[in-house]
């Protein structure tokens, strides 16, 4: 896997999933929309780390600087 993520599109990533985490863990989201947003954040936290994304391969995009 090649790295296509950079930086900053890591860290509000990472942000996002810990915003959805906290969401889902005090009960402000629950239900079918819970489970689904765990699973989002569950993706957002794997990708961020292994610094990959998918679907931004299956476009063509790339936000890490490094080529």
């Amino acid at each position: 896997m090649k790295k296509n993520m950079g930086g900053a599109d890591r860290i509000i990533r990472i942000i996002v999933a810990i915003f959805a985490l906290a969401l889902y863990f005090t009960g402000t989201i629950t239900g079918t929309i819970g489970i689904v947003t765990l699973v989002v954040a569950g993706i957002f936290l794997l990708t961020s780390f292994a610094s990959f994304c998918p679907l931004y391969s299956i476009f063509g995009m790339n936000t890490c600087g490094v080529k």
